[in-house]
């Protein structure tokens, strides 16, 4: 457990790769081009330093635009900031991860990124469309790629200092530890999602033992009521010590040893969502005792996640 309360400036360092991660992220996953620009800006405002983005969410360009126009206006260095994209499932062919991984650096408009994932461990069919359907309605897979395939040309990207580090989103732990022990570069973070519903305790084990970065996504359980949020365990700690049940189980999600994403999409948000310290003892002990188990993104099952943007 965490016990410093300095949550705001906290860095974990990367033990496969290079640079700290700031523990407090901004995801970008956000249907509409102007509020991704929007809030892209007042979390930089706000005093992030940690953007979550992935080509899925066809919005890099403007994530991009936005990191660009708020370190202007701010004298923010490009080392202070710490910027990760993910590629998806239809590129996981190995000659086709080293063009998309640049075709997203380009969208962003920067000269490297810090951190690369595979979106998921599942391989769709390679080409243009990012959810390639049989007649029947059905996800296309590629079944001529291994996970292990894919994973050697993201070490390439490593290797020719495309980008500092790399790993993995979505997922699980059997997974994760296979890839691991064949892996010549070791993945750096692990994104997931993660809850005091759906705690992810022996994954979050591994990555210590094994100095992997744990990032949980949907620490607020997509913000889905009744979730989390209206847990009574949450919001009776949250009138104790005077925060929000939101900034209550942000601050557990930190306490526990990682990183997180939110995505906050007004000022005020993203002010409440950073303004976060250590929880007393008790209080994270009593959250560690809840038993409720949901998992609100299938996305692990099946590689075609729920929650994405709607964009025409």
């Amino acid at each position: 457990m965490i016990e410093s309360s300095d949550f705001q400036n906290r860095k974990i360092a990367l033990d496969h790769g290079g640079g700290h991660m700031p523990a407090l992220g901004f995801g970008t996953l956000i249907p509409d081009g102007a509020t991704t620009t929007r809030a892209t800006r007042d979390a930089l405002a706000a005093g992030y330093r940690h953007f979550d983005c992935a080509e899925r969410y066809r919005n890099e360009r403007e994530v991009g635009e936005a990191l660009r126009a708020g370190v202007a206006v701010q004298g923010i260095a490009r080392e202070d900031l710490f910027v990760t994209t993910k590629m998806w499932n239809n590129n996981h062919r190995p000659e086709r991860v080293g063009p998309a991984f640049e075709a997203s650096r380009n969208r962003l408009g920067l000269d490297y990124l810090d951190l690369h994932l595979i979106h998921t461990p599942f391989a769709f069919q390679p080409g243009d469309e990012q959810d390639p359907r049989d007649e029947n309605g059905d996800v296309i897979y590629d079944k001529g790629v291994t996970l292990l395939d894919t994973w050697r040309a993201m070490e390439d990207l490593v290797d020719h200092g495309r980008c500092r580090a790399i790993g993995l989103s979505d997922i699980l732990l059997d997974e994760l530890q296979s890839l691991y022990e064949e892996a010549r570069i070791k993945p750096a973070a692990v994104q997931i999602e993660a809850h005091p519903y759906l705690p992810e305790t022996e994954l979050l084990q591994f990555c210590e033992k094994k100095g992997i970065v744990f990032l949980a996504y949907a620490p607020l359980g997509h913000g889905i009521r009744p979730g989390p949020l209206e847990d009574p365990v949450v919001t009776r700690i949250a009138a104790r010590i005077g925060k929000t049940p939101a900034q209550v189980l942000l601050a557990w999600a930190v306490q526990r040893g990682g990183a997180l994403l939110t995505t906050p999409k007004s000022a005020a948000r993203a002010h409440e969502n950073f303004d976060i310290s250590a929880l007393p003892a008790d209080a994270f002990d009593e959250i560690n005792r809840i038993e409720t188990r949901q998992r609100y993104n299938q996305v692990v099952e099946t590689g075609s996640g729920g929650f994405l943007p709607q964009r025409t």
